[in-house]
């Protein structure tokens, strides 16, 4: 059941990015007076479709491939490669026969109307949750690193005051892309002293490896067991919910991070835990299994305060415009690190399957219009890329002829598209084929 919501929840944010890019190319078509022949969600290859009907001359439909959508544009090379068109005199009404900057304004109303709809989506969700953060004067204790931090010389306790010599004013900013794009360094306070420690530039292929695990983390003091699960190995040791932990083989873990590196050192092995139980200390005793659970969740530390600011529908619009450009950017910023070889592709890209777990096996409103949010950017982003059969290949072409006086001929554009086709098809195998292979790795 819960691989069937992710799946749906994948198909339903899709449907609606591709509904409306296309909506973009046919509103834009329409107004210039150009001819729409067909309007589809998902792609009728060899002819299949699962849907169809006809209005005011254009033909609406559904196709079984979900990889996209498309409209058919009168008198223009697209994906759909018919030139039969093209052999008779141009129309009026043909996309062919309109000036260069009405056929360029076309081309980028899908990426327009995906720009729209990725700010509208930051926005509203700005104005009705705010912004959630952490002073990092909050973090007394400092920062607890996953093996990842642990890997470029951060250490428990660390407190992180600047990130390229600018100050860090919240926690946000510590998980933020600016330093998960990595080539950055951090400023950290270590035992009285000053160090700093350079986040290497290819932090995102050790991030990809170990999806799930945090880079960092606030660090938080042992506090009162929350919750023992039934039949866990705490529920066998005598754990009740209450339990303050305070030492476990005689080492104090006045820290959370401590008490969980220790039971992971002594995976296999008998361990003794002292708590205080209404005043007084208890010794409890286990082993501590394979997998190093022993089946508690402990209260959050309430000496960290975190505060929401909110705002009006105006503060909030340009918060949001901000967040929904910030995937463009880290979008072009991944592109260059792949490029320049800092970054593995098969590390970086992504395809359906990987944004499905995304959404994962629960319905979450704020999450699932978060993601669509930043599908919609990020596909603005991909259709922008100068490749032929996309929107960005299209107005490359559009600009070269707006600059030169003359359109290109239809023969190199039925090339490009060929060749263009033969890039995205390559990509697709390569995306779908990476997605499997880190399903199963």
């Amino acid at each position: 059941m819960g691989v069937l919501i992710m799946v749906g929840q994948v198909i339903l944010g899709l449907s609606i990015l591709i509904v409306l890019h296309e909506l973009g190319h046919f509103l834009a078509a329409r107004a210039f007076g150009i001819k729409v022949e067909k309007f589809y969600l998902f792609f009728d290859a060899w002819g299949v479709k699962l849907f169809k009907f006809n209005y005011k001359g254009c033909e609406y439909g559904i196709g079984w491939l979900p990889l996209g959508g498309y409209v058919k544009i009168a008198g223009m090379i697209d994906e759909s490669m018919d030139t039969e068109q093209l052999k008779g005199e141009p129309q009026p009404w043909e996309f062919r026969s309109k000036p260069a900057w009405q056929r360029l304004i076309v081309m980028l109303g899908g990426i327009i109307v995906n720009i729209v709809v990725g700010i509208l989506v930051f926005w509203m969700l700005t104005f009705k949750m705010g912004n959630t953060d952490v002073k990092m004067d909050q973090l007394v204790n400092g920062i607890v690193p996953g093996s990842i931090g642990e890997s470029i010389g951060l250490k428990a306790g660390d407190k992180v005051v600047a990130i390229d010599g600018q100050r860090v004013e919240n926690y946000s900013e510590l998980i933020s892309s600016k330093v998960l794009m990595g080539g950055v360094a951090l400023t950290v306070e270590r035992d009285g002293a000053t160090k700093e420690i350079k986040v290497p530039a290819d932090l995102l292929n050790t991030l990809s490896d170990k999806k799930g695990e945090k880079f960092i983390e606030p660090r938080f003091k042992t506090t009162s067991v929350a919750q023992v699960a039934p039949g866990s190995v705490a529920s066998k040791m005598g754990f009740v919910k209450g339990d303050s932990i305070v030492a476990l083989n005689d080492t104090p873990v006045p820290f959370f991070d401590q008490f969980r590196t220790l039971v992971k050192a002594n995976i296999n092995k008998p361990v003794a835990i002292k708590v205080i139980r209404a005043g007084a200390e208890v010794s409890l005793k286990g082993n501590v299994p394979a997998d190093a659970m022993l089946g508690i969740s402990v209260n959050h530390d309430n000496s960290i305060k975190s505060f929401t600011t909110h705002y009006t529908l105006m503060e909030a619009f340009p918060i949001g415009a901000k967040k929904a450009f910030t995937v463009i950017t880290d979008n072009a910023k991944g592109f260059g690190k792949i490029f320049k070889g800092e970054v593995r592709a098969d590390k970086a890209l992504s395809g359906p399957i990987g944004i499905a777990t995304l959404f994962g096996t629960e319905v979450d409103w704020i999450r699932f219009w978060s993601l669509v949010g930043m599908l919609s950017m990020a596909l603005a982003f991909m259709n922008l890329l100068p490749i032929p059969a996309l929107d960005g290949g299209h107005v490359v072409f559009l600009l070269i002829e707006m600059i030169q006086g003359k359109p290109l001929s239809e023969k190199f554009l039925e090339k490009a598209q060929m060749v263009g086709f033969f890039i995205l098809l390559g990509l697709m195998v390569f995306i779908f084929g990476n997605d499997i292979f880190k399903l199963f790795k």
